[in-house]
């Protein structure tokens, strides 16, 4: 099973692709300038292959077709078909208090990521549009989101509160969320597995 992950910003896309056989990387790569006619696209393949291309690139859709385009070209590519890649992992900056997992995308799922874009909107917005491109581009694909927030959501009530006037947080959410949360769910289990205790400890 081949597994793409993407992390959409405003003008940047960021990918690896992942065969799950051996959770062996097997491209990774990233299209810089986005909305640009100097997009940058870089791709480095398992077999030191590597390429460096200026073109137009004015959106995500664009942005990952083209990323689709050197996974599967025919000199460098490492794909035979887009149907090889039979999921899609979306890095998706805010979840708010909805999501404490990684979830498969549905409509509901992209309607609470849209409510979050008042919460994160340098960064929902682009998560969002390269889940549209995906969707897309890859529709027999299954497409997950990972929260960044999601790893911070057993943090207890006492410590996500701030001090301010609590309709804030009732009315639009002002609380103490934790990014970064894919990060730290990795470190964190490293971390364990080096001082040879269980992550519940």
């Amino acid at each position: 099973m081949k597994i793409l992950v993407l992390n959409c910003g405003s003008s940047s896309v960021k990918f690896q692709l992942l065969d799950m056989t051996d959770e062996k990387v097997v491209a990774k790569g990233m299209v810089e300038k986005v909305g640009t006619s100097a997009a940058i696209i870089t791709m480095k393949t398992y077999k030191d292959d590597s390429i460096r291309e200026t073109r137009e690139i004015l959106n995500h859709t664009q942005a990952l077709s083209a990323v689709i385009g050197c996974l599967g070209h025919p000199e460098y590519g490492v794909l035979k078909s887009r149907s090889e890649i039979e999921a899609v992992g979306h890095r998706v900056v805010h979840g708010g208090e909805r999501f404490a997992h990684s979830v498969k995308i549905t409509t509901e799922v992209l309607d609470d990521i849209t409510k979050c874009i008042e919460l994160a909107p340098l960064h929902n917005p682009a998560n969002l549009s390269g889940i549209s491109a995906s969707i897309a581009l890859l529709p027999d694909a299954l497409q997950v989101g990972v929260f960044d927030t999601a790893f911070h959501q057993k943090m207890p009530r006492h410590a996500f509160i701030y001090g301010l006037p609590y309709n804030l947080y009732k009315r639009w959410g002002i609380r103490r969320y934790g990014f970064h949360g894919t990060s730290h769910y990795y470190v964190s289990r490293v971390a364990a597995e080096w001082i040879g205790r269980p992550i519940e400890e």
